[in-house]
């Protein structure tokens, strides 16, 4: 149960005084709907109002707080005219400009003859000094008290500065002194202030430098954020580890016999990779390990053999794949293999019915079929293993939390192999992860050839359509991705139906289209008739970005892709370079670009390493948008920025193991302070279970 201490902070924003309906759904929206969620909202700019100069001095757009003298009201000879009062301080005259005004009301605040004080932005118009819709108009007695230097918080439609700064300080001024539960030589040795101090701080800068992250108050409460991460990932692997788990360690003639069937010989990294796979199963502890490869490192052979390592036990092992296309991809690339060593294989996604379906669930039930590759169709009720001891979930973080355990618990004990095409940083490997074990492959597999990537304007377009032409006539078989499906009112992007209509007209039934709104059948229909040659360009939208393998592909054209974020564009850039053909990429881009877009072109121009691209997708995106959209498997983060907060995260992470190994039932004075910190981060969950381990 939450602490009491906590239970103001968890009040509505609805229940403070002012916030009615219509501004209390716009601070949801931008914040959330609870004081604490406001707390979270930290300003990103200041306004300096201490600038108290004569008017005769007053520097045009500067910012200042002065007081007048009100001589008369102008009224507005046409609505397209503004209202104007013009006052003077004894050095100069200065007219307050007011659109859309009523007249009733600036009369009643500025009265002809008497003293007001104006706080806002000065400019010069037609020679004379005025100041637009002052932010602050009051009586003389309050000008010390508009000197002053105001936060300025990110906005929403329907929510202006004043009231969400009333807010805002009204959720500040409830927050309550809580138990210090950082290590005390570590805030001595920081400077830090206590949490309510650090709060108190954060939303009240007095200058540029205290907006900066590594300011002692932002900088504490980012370590807060990251420290109640890392502690309810310790807490969770506590008690994952603590759970029974079993041994499968088989005698090595299913791997032996399979690796003969390769063809090739693994890269180190992928041996190095097989060893620590097959050391965590044969541990008596459940394992979980993230298996990280780039594009075409050759994740799918590792995850085979460690399946085989199951079945040589005779246990069975499931893959479950984010899309159709993906499992399909999957097992035409196995079940050859499986095939040729005598296992026994099927594949499980939506599309199976009837007495297919019933064969397949009848298998998995009765020990029959030792592998399974499949969609979320896997975890369905009616889908039941006589022994599953693997479970192999790719591209992990398509899947919820939930959806990839549901899998596991189709089993006894179930080991866990997780997967990535994305390369993902270290430090938010760390944030969604804390310390599970690793392993990564650096190293493409032998034949694969570096992709000639290119960045031309959108306008280019008709020299492109000629090199496609020639590739063509050599026998290139392109992709052409659109960020759309439709034509967007909104936004200025090239829609995949209509490139694909265009091309059309120029290459005629050599085109195809490929997105995700196409049902399953035709989605496969496309992606066959591009594999076997019928068509030699398949437009398509970003269904395409992970797992689709054609090795005759060898150019990818990619329009608006200023529009993708580095990760995306670099698992689009991996469809090609798959075969002998040398490959390119083309990367459309429509002008003018930001400065953020010009690097991450020009990123992906300089390299093709997927770790690099990663680090840099981070540093110019941000972690909430690593992938162009939001995922399930990453947490978010308020307070702290992966980036710049990198050191940081380290220290949590050794301070959250150490907590652990001394207090796991968090029972010990810090340990009570703990736990208000992961109710006040709302890791509640983990708190519940802590004591149970």
């Amino acid at each position: 149960m939450r602490p009491e201490i906590l239970f103001p902070l968890f009040a509505e924003t609805r229940s403070l005084p002012g916030v009615g309906p219509r501004i209390g759904k716009a601070i949801e929206r931008l914040a959330g709907p609870r004081l604490v969620d406001l707390l979270w909202h930290l300003p990103n700019g200041v306004i300096d109002r201490r600038f108290s100069p004569q008017i005769a001095n007053a520097p045009d757009k500067a910012i200042v707080t002065v007081a007048v003298e009100i001589d008369r009201h102008v009224l507005p000879s046409s609505r397209r005219v503004p209202y104007r009062v013009v006052c003077h301080d004894g050095t100069g005259a200065l007219d307050l400009v007011f659109f859309n005004a009523r007249r009733e009301y600036l009369e009643t605040v500025l009265p002809v003859g008497e003293r007001r004080v104006v706080s806002g932005r000065v400019e010069r118009w037609r020679d004379r000094l005025q100041m637009t819709h002052p932010d602050h108009i009051g009586r003389p007695g309050e000008l010390d008290a508009f000197k002053r230097v105001e936060p300025v918080y990110p906005l929403t439609a329907g929510l202006t500065a004043k009231p969400l700064a009333r807010m805002v300080a009204e959720a500040v001024g409830r927050a309550p002194e809580l138990p210090e539960w950082n290590d005390s030589a570590w805030m001595a040795r920081k400077s830090w202030p206590g949490w309510r101090e650090a709060v108190r701080l954060a939303h009240a800068p007095q200058d540029q430098a205290s907006l900066d992250p590594y300011h002692p108050a932002r900088e504490r409460l980012a370590y807060d954020e990251l420290l109640a991460n890392q502690l309810a990932l310790a807490l969770v692997r506590r008690r994952r580890r603590a759970r029974p788990g079993r041994r499968i360690a088989g005698d090595g003639v299913l791997r032996r016999r399979a690796r003969e069937t390769l063809g090739f010989a693994l890269t180190a990294a992928q041996e190095a990779a097989v060893a620590e796979i097959a050391a965590d199963m044969a541990a008596p502890e459940c394992m979980i390990r993230l298996l990280q490869g780039d594009v075409g490192s050759g994740k799918t052979v590792v995850a085979f053999l460690a399946m085989l390592a199951a079945v040589e036990t005779g246990a069975q092992a499931a893959l479950m794949a984010p899309t159709e296309v993906l499992a399909r991809q999957h097992f035409a690339t196995i079940e050859p293999l499986a095939r040729a060593i005598d296992v026994p294989m099927s594949l499980l996604t939506g599309r199976e019915r009837g007495g297919n379906r019933g064969r397949i669930l009848a298998g998995l039930a009765g020990g029959a079929t030792a592998l399974a590759i499949g969609t979320h169709a896997l975890q369905q009720n009616a889908v039941a293993f006589a022994d599953l001891a693997l479970a192999v979930i790719d591209e992990q973080h398509r899947f919820g939390v939930d959806q990839r355990v549901a899998l596991a618990e189709k089993g006894r004990a179930v080991d866990m192999l997780v997967m990535t095409a994305t390369p993902i940083p270290r430090t938010l490997t760390m944030t969604a992860y804390g310390d599970i074990d690793v392993s990564r492959l650096h190293e493409k597999p032998p034949g694969r050839h570096p992709v000639d990537t290119r960045v031309l304007p959108v306008d280019r377009l008709s020299e492109v359509i000629g090199r496609l032409r020639r590739a063509i006539d050599g026998g290139a078989r392109i992709y052409w991705v659109c960020p759309v499906v439709e034509e967007s009112e909104t936004l200025d992007l090239a829609a995949a139906t209509e490139r694909h209509a265009a091309l059309e007209t120029l290459f005629g039934d050599r085109v195809g289209l490929l997105h995700g709104r196409m049902k399953g059948a035709d989605k496969d229909a496309a992606m066959a008739r591009f594999a076997d040659g019928e068509i030699d360009i398949l437009v398509a939208t970003t269904v395409i970005e992970v797992g689709v393998d054609v090795a005759e592909a060898s150019v990818v054209v990619v329009e608006h892709a200023e529009r993708f974020g580095l990760a995306q564009l670099h698992q689009l850039r991996g469809r090609v370079g798959r075969g002998e053909r040398a490959s390119f990429c083309l990367l459309l881009y429509g002008g003018p670009l930001t400065e953020t877009a010009r690097a991450r072109l020009n990123v992906m121009r300089e390299t093709d390493d997927g770790f690099l691209i990663a680090e840099e997708d981070l540093r110019l995106r941000g972690s909430g948008e690593l992938l162009g959209t939001r995922q399930s498997g990453l947490p978010e983060f308020r307070l702290a920025d992966l980036a710049l907060h990198a050191g940081l995260i380290e220290v949590a992470r050794d301070d959250a193991r150490l907590i652990v190994e001394r207090d796991a039932d968090l029972a010990t004075p810090r340990g009570a302070a703990l736990r208000t910190l992961l109710y006040l981060f709302e890791r509640d969950a983990v708190v519940r279970t802590a004591r149970s381990g």
